[in-house]
């Protein structure tokens, strides 16, 4: 795919949505890494359904990390993996009040020390919480930029590192969401929705549906 094309296609999506976010609902840098991390392997709306009853009770690092590995995990057991989610959220409230007088880092590095944060959850809250221009690659990034040749890739990291550099600047901050939003409504695993797609006409993806 060429940048022209690329170019369009961003512009399209920017044009239909200016301001994408997450869909996790949050309302500081900590709640949102919270999420963010309760959200691996789980999906938003499940996520959003335990913290909405979670952050009323507790939605600071000391405020949490009170509640024990117990006591969260009451809150957040319907998600998945809840008893790994529930030690590490405990772990990183406490590495958050001790090392980071509780507010959330703004570097990768300090970010990815904390239990449970990786890379792609890193760079969310990079993205999200603090503007940065930077790229996490979930499943929906990844099928889209491979199956629209946006950007190809055998593996996450790859799929990153093209789409910095291929992604004109001036989307960077935003791309992370309009790929997933794409990703999650129209050109889902299965069966892609191209006959519903804005940027049908420029994704180079040869089996297309009529769906």
């Amino acid at each position: 795919m060429n940048q022209k094309k690329r170019y369009e296609i961003f512009s399209r999506w920017r044009d239909e949505n200016p301001h994408p976010t997450t869909e996790l609902e949050y309302s500081s840098p900590f709640e949102l890494l919270i999420a963010v991390i309760l959200s691996a392997q789980s999906t938003d709306v499940g996520v959003n359904k335990a913290t909405r009853k979670l952050y009323p009770v507790a939605n600071t690092p000391e405020a949490i990390y009170a509640l024990g590995v117990d006591g969260l995990k009451e809150y957040i057991k319907t998600i998945g993996l809840f008893n790994t989610k529930a030690d590490n959220v405990i772990k990183t409230c406490k590495m958050l009040v001790e090392l980071h007088n509780s507010v959330v880092p703004d570097t990768r590095e300090a970010l990815e020390a904390l239990p449970g944060v990786g890379r792609k959850t890193a760079n969310v809250v990079l993205n999200t919480a603090f503007g940065q221009p930077v790229m996490a690659v979930d499943t929906h990034i990844f099928r889209v930029s491979n199956r629209t040749k946006i950007a190809l890739g055998k593996n996450v990291n790859e799929v990153e590192q093209k789409l910095m550099r291929f992604i004109p600047k001036e989307f960077l901050i935003d791309a992370h969401h309009w790929l997933i939003l794409h990703g999650r409504y129209i050109c889902v695993a299965r069966k892609p929705k191209c006959g519903a797609c804005l940027i049908e006409d420029l994704c180079e993806y040869k089996d297309k549906t009529d769906f």
